[in-house]
């Protein structure tokens, strides 16, 4: 791999990017430590016997470090009063203090508890959304400001053995970063390093360095070129993973696993928080299952290692060039094939669980946003018309049977293809292993006009096996469209969910793949196994099917009920196809949090909520009785409202 985007040990074998040790009280992280996993309270600091139980649910929940808010000198005084509490009760687990705006309680806490956790976009600067064309020695001025603001912090972390995590977000980037870096990954990256250096010339290096973002696609461009970044001056902070705002319920699932997964396959990764709006403790369980994974990881079937530089760019995304066949490939989304091939009997009524109801008084199919493009069917039959927007695909063998070849294409294994006359004039899907795929069989196949691949893969570390697949392609000149395939078996549903958005995020976030299939055995519903598929390309911004819910996870800053709230507005906007609502408890997690969302609604105090049109507030506290109300009024009066067909 070149060196200028090297960014992991290795893009084919897994290994761990191996990270200096970090200590947080007893907990040690980073090094050869397992993944950690942790998550944050939601209630009130000041109220201390409830941050308690809640903390303590988390822990038996598997929680190894708990994070609590601390937005003023008085929650710092009483993360002291809490810690204690958890002590007397035999509870040991380290304390991280959340700080933003106010160095003062961040000193404090440093003093009292293991960790704090600093945003460099507010702790010492504050947002106006103003750009600044800065000198040089402007600039230096700024940075200067920072380092006396910041220093006391550092020091007094170092002389008690205090822990610290440099936690960069997206959404929350200074005036000053976004003036000189733009709203981007590496402002993101620069915006750690500014801190990093003052620490380090303090001699202070008990630190983790998160680069969290709600889009996938900036957060995973965000870690990869900051562990090229530490590769280049021989760094090697521990990493904290997450994607902020995540959601809840399944997208909120997916969502993580699509930026944390894509980078635990690549050996990123130290400490894992999952930001569902959900109760905390729910949180631990699929961070578990994620970190769980890589546990077994090593001594997976061996992928030829990639010597030669990369054809494309890790740290900004590009979708791969590929050849336009029918409505796959080129500038189309990518397609859905739902997997019917073990079915008993395909009928009309089956493919209620893949989008398509058929209405037998009208004779008539109603398609859903989540309608598949394609059937696999294999060997099976139908006796029915199928509507007018589905393909069928099935074995070579069976497709030569068919008399009715409208809108149905055969699937070939490998070499197949070339030993047969009888193929379609328009669409022939050919399915290929990395063992399959040789330079001889790529120069071989790449001209032919009506061809698209099947990456298939049985390998334990299936997404580098897939990507290695596609790098293949490009270093051949290639551009056939291509179809990832997945396969899962016995598995329950939230792991079928998280290893399938991982194995198949991870590609889709470097722009690869023209179309989703995944093939299933004793695992999830068809209907589950569908809106997983259609939730993958949601979260990686490939294809998008739904509302999407920028959401965060709430905690003890949190002005009203996140959890009800975010239930009550997608239960009014869940049809808005493509449009993003972020849903914020305070104004921490506001307007930059909230990034590219095209509508906000935030806490701004008790019983009182902003609403807002981008970054821009457009009405300031609304009552909380007529705020959902008033988004809806403002999203019509925006010309994005459309009426929900019953």
């Amino acid at each position: 791999m070149n060196s200028s985007k090297k960014y992991c040990n290795s893009l084919t074998e897994y290994s761990r990017f191996l990270t200096r040790e970090v200590n947080i009280g007893d907990l040690k992280m980073g090094g050869l430590n397992p993944i950690r996993v942790q998550s944050m309270t939601t209630t009130d600091t000041m109220d201390t016997m409830a941050t308690v139980e809640q903390s303590i649910r988390m822990i038996k929940a598997g929680c190894e470090l708990v994070r609590i808010t601390a937005p003023s000198m008085n929650e710092a005084k009483n993360l002291e009063v809490i810690k204690k509490e958890l002590v007397a009760r035999g509870y040991n687990t380290p304390i991280c203090a959340d700080i933003h705006f106010t160095p003062n309680a961040a000193e404090f806490a440093a003093r009292v508890i293991e960790k704090v956790r600093v945003n460099p976009g507010n702790y010492a600067d504050k947002k106006k959304f103003e750009t600044i064309d800065y000198t040089d020695a402007a600039y230096e001025s700024e940075l200067e400001r920072i380092r006396n603001r910041f220093t006391p912090l550092v020091k007094i972390c170092k002389e008690y053995g205090t822990a610290m995590r440099i936690g960069t977000n997206h959404g929350s980037l200074s005036d000053r970063i976004l003036s000189r870096y733009g709203d981007t990954p590496l402002g993101m990256v620069e915006s750690a390093l500014e801190f990093l250096r003052i620490c380090e010339d303090n001699d202070y290096f008990n630190i983790v360095i998160s680069m969290k973002a709600s889009n996938t696609q900036v957060m995973v461009q965000a870690y990869r070129l900051l562990v090229a970044k530490m590769i280049e001056t021989n760094r090697n902070y521990p990493l904290h993973l997450g994607v902020t705002e995540a959601g809840d319920g399944e997208d909120g699932r997916i969502k993580s696993a699509v930026g944390i997964g894509t980078l635990l396959e690549d050996g990123l990764g130290d400490t894992i928080r999952v930001s569902l709006t959900e109760e905390p403790e729910y949180e631990i369980p699929v961070a578990k299952l994620l970190a769980e994974r890589y546990s077994e990881r090593k001594g997976h079937k061996a992928i030829k290692e990639i010597t030669t530089d990369l054809p494309y760019d890790p740290f900004e995304f590009n979708r791969n060039v590929t050849k336009e066949i029918i409505n796959i490939g080129n500038h189309n989304v990518p397609r859905v094939i739902a997997d019917y091939s073990m079915k008993p009997e395909v009928t009309a009524a089956s493919l209620f669980g893949v989008g398509y109801n058929y209405s037998v008084p009208l004779d008539k199919w109603n398609l859903t946003d989540m309608a598949v493009d394609y059937l696999f069917l294999g060997d099976n039959k139908i006796n029915f018309e199928i509507p007018g927007t589905l393909g069928l695909i099935y074995n070579s063998q069976s497709w030569l049977t068919e008399k009715n070849k409208d809108r149905s294409y055969p699937l070939f294994c490998g070499e197949e293809y070339f030993t047969t006359k009888d193929r379609s004039t328009e669409l022939n899907f050919v399915a290929v292993t990395i063992e399959v795929l040789t330079n001889e069989f790529i120069q071989k196949i790449k001209n032919e006009k009506t061809v698209c691949l099947v990456f298939d893969s049985f390998n334990k570390h299936t997404m580098p096996e897939l990507r290695r697949m596609a790098i293949e392609l490009k270093l051949n000149d290639c551009q056939l469209p291509f179809i990832i395939k997945c396969n899962y078996a016995n598995l329950n549903e939230e792991k079928f969910q998280l290893y399938s958005s991982t194995d198949i995020g991870g590609l889709l976030l470097d722009g690869y793949g023209d179309g989703v299939w995944i093939k299933q055995k004793d695992c999830v519903s068809t209907q589950v196994c569908n809106s997983t598929a259609f939730g993958i390309l949601q979260a990686t911004r490939s294809r998008i099917s739904k509302t999407e819910y920028i959401s965060c996870p709430s905690c003890g800053r949190t002005l009203f009920d996140l959890q009800e709230t975010t239930q009550k507005i997608r239960e009014r906007t869940d049809h808005l196809k493509g449009i993003k609502i972020g849903i914020m408890g305070c104004i921490v997690n506001g307007p930059g949090e909230m990034a590219d969302a095209d509508y906000g609604y935030v806490g701004t105090g008790v019983g009182k909520i902003s609403l807002y049109k981008g970054k821009e507030v457009v009405k300031k506290n609304v009552t909380s009785d007529t705020a959902v109300d008033e988004l809806i009024d403002l999203i019509k009066e925006h010309g994005d409202w459309v009426e929900k067909v019953s």
